[in-house]
């Protein structure tokens, strides 16, 4: 019989956690991330500042939760879309990845600057947790990408890679759950992001407003080309 009282007592702690980080979310659309206020969430919610803390110690708690939050959202879309079967063209499956970054990124431009924007003012991100569990899951989407077709024909310009060329912990990670892909791959997997990324952000930040009418035409026509760089043949895919 007493059972209930808990799980109700979780339910509504989870729906009041839920409605301050949506709040938050309006408040960063409307004024950037420096507006994020524990107070003024508060205040819109009808709660006192102490109740509001027993949420989030801090406001960095708060955007750390929110960084989390839109990093996990990312991730999960990229793995959908790059999942397919045993049979999917890898073409079609770089296509569909980078579909689905754009996609996400359009439906939430606030929480794509958040993640890729410019440093919120005074906030230092945790080096672990979930944040960083939901960006390597994002990147390991990415990596996938290159392991299913590596190796790839190389540019004769191509520069040559070793693990010394990334950080440390980032080695490690991929390491670990890529045993067996070399330096290279790594970093065409990082130069496959830098394709995909730069023409949304140029998007989502409003520079291509006044040069196209169908922004989603010419990221396309980039990513048939990726399709190239990754060692796939995209005629399937026209």
């Amino acid at each position: 019989m007493g059972r209930p009282t808990p799980r109700r007592r979780d339910r509504i702690r989870a729906e009041t956690s839920s409605e301050i980080k949506t709040i938050a979310l309006k408040h960063l659309t409307a004024g950037g991330a420096e507006a994020v206020s524990l107070r003024a969430i508060a205040r819109d919610m009808g709660m006192t500042a102490s109740a509001i803390y027993s949420y989030f110690d801090t406001r960095d708690d708060l955007i750390t939760a929110l960084i989390a939050d839109s990093y996990a959202s990312l991730a999960d879309v990229m793995e959908a879309a790059g999942a397919g079967g045993p049979d999917t063209d890898p073409a079609d499956r770089v296509l569909a990845v980078a579909t689905a970054y754009r996609q996400w990124a359009i439906s939430h431009p606030e929480e794509f600057r958040l993640i890729y924007g410019d440093p919120v003012a005074g906030y230092q991100a945790p080096a672990d947790g979930a944040v960083r569990e939901a960006e390597d899951r994002a990147c390991a989407v990415l990596l996938r990408l290159v392991e299913s077709g590596w190796p790839v024909p190389e540019h004769p310009a191509a520069e040559p890679y070793d693990w010394d060329d990334f950080g440390d912990a980032y080695a490690r990670r991929v390491r670990e759950l890529f045993p067996d892909l070399p330096p290279a791959a790594v970093a065409l997997a990082l130069r496959t992001w830098g394709r995909m990324h730069g023409q949304v952000a140029l998007e989502i930040y409003g520079h291509l407003r006044s040069q196209l009418v169908d922004p989603a035409k010419l990221f396309r026509a980039e990513m048939l080309d990726l399709t190239r760089t990754l060692g796939a043949d995209p005629v399937a895919s026209l």
